[in-house]
């Protein structure tokens, strides 16, 4: 992959560049990102610009042989570590490499549940045994078959658990022309004996005009979607990608319907809305709404704090976030984009759609219409 492919990150993608032509390059290194943020694409087009055999002042060239076997992820020399859902102990990822190349290729923004639906996961756990953490351990002894460096790109080490100890010495002491490029989301499920050996790479998510761009642009999706599946998305391209396959988005429209009928209490509406619409949108449908509504109200709360040159919404939705914005307080919206928050979390879990969703309007109903906040400590 070359680093032109992937969307954004251009300050970035010269910074990585520059460690490579001031001969900089960190034996290990930490990109770290938010899911769907291009951290994983990011260091795939970063070890393949560092091996191209006929790089540019920019980008690799994509034609050397080199370039070509990184495209299809099957360089000698490119390695990768990555969660499994191991049947037996002694599996590795090797066993599910096939695997892994093919959902690499079809999306390189890929999150763990993507990655998950891949493969016949069931109900197990995503881990990175000891088995492979050997099998590291022996693949990175070897000496290089083309390249001049050995790269060992492992994405969520956040699924190590203690296992990553056995690869303390490695990453510390690896051999001679052997990079470690580390991929993950969360730094504080990493092993900080792990973190304190690696160079952090920071990956922010990717901006909305990013991801709308790019939508138009390679995707052909008319603009006005584009933008509404990139606010929805909120920096996350797997999101975003998921977003395609549904149908056209009526969010603003459920949304606004809605919320009338919470700040005027109707309660038959509220009933009516939540047993025949939301509750029946299907769970991915469902945390989309919400995550849209989430987004919504956080654009009220910068129009409420006087910020509007941080609004980013366009007509009829601009005109629903200003007149709401002029009858809510900062503590209701607050309150309020927590409630969605933990409704979203019971939505992942598999709750009752039309009692999770009834309970939902009726807080609201609480909050906006008769001023009541949810009981709890953090609201004293």
């Amino acid at each position: 992959m070359q680093l032109e492919k992937i969307i954004g990150h251009d300050a970035l993608k010269q910074q990585l560049i520059a460690t490579v032509q001031e001969n900089r390059v960190s034996h290990a290194q930490l990109f770290l990102g938010p899911e769907g943020s291009g951290a994983l694409p990011l260091a795939v087009a970063y070890a393949q610009y560092i091996n191209c055999e006929n790089r540019s002042a920019s980008d690799s060239c994509g034609t050397c042989a080199s370039c070509l076997k990184y495209e299809k992820l099957i360089h000698p020399d490119l390695h990768f570590s990555y969660p499994f859902f191991a049947k037996k102990s002694e599996e590795t990822s090797s066993t599910y490499m096939e695997d892994w190349r093919a959902a690499f290729l079809a999306n390189p923004y890929m999150g763990l549940s993507y990655w998950r639906n891949q493969l016949e996961a069931e109900n197990k756990q995503a881990n990175i045994n000891i088995a492979e953490a050997h099998s590291i351990i022996k693949k990175l002894s070897l000496k290089s078959f083309e390249a001049e460096y050995k790269v060992l790109v492992m994405w969520l080490p956040e699924y190590l658990d203690t296992q990553g100890n056995a690869l303390l010495k490695l990453i510390e002491e690896p051999p001679e022309k052997t990079l470690f490029l580390l991929v993950a989301e969360n730094q504080d499920k990493i092993l900080n004996t792990i973190i304190s050996r690696t160079q952090l790479v920071k990956v922010n998510k990717l901006p909305q005009e990013d991801i709308a761009e790019y939508l138009i642009n390679e995707k052909r999706i008319d603009p006005s979607r584009a933008n509404e599946i990139a606010f929805i998305a909120d920096g996350n391209m797997q999101s975003a990608f998921e977003q395609l396959h549904e149908e056209d988005n009526t969010n603003f429209d459920l949304l606004i319907r809605w919320f009338r009928f919470i700040v005027t209490d109707s309660g038959l509406n509220i009933i009516q809305i939540c047993d025949e619409e939301i509750s029946k949108l299907g769970r991915e449908n469902q945390k989309l709404f919400l995550v849209y509504s989430i987004n919504v109200l956080r654009q009220i709360v910068l129009l409420n704090q006087g910020m509007p040159n941080l609004v980013f919404l366009k007509n009829a939705e601009l005109e629903f976030v200003q007149k709401f914005s002029e009858i809510s307080s900062l503590e209701k919206l607050e309150a309020a984009i927590e409630m969605l928050e933990k409704t979203h979390y019971s939505v992942e879990r598999n709750a009752n759609p039309k009692i999770l969703f009834l309970d939902l309007s009726l807080q609201l109903v609480l909050l906006f219409k008769y001023n009541t906040f949810p009981q709890g400590t953090q609201y004293i």
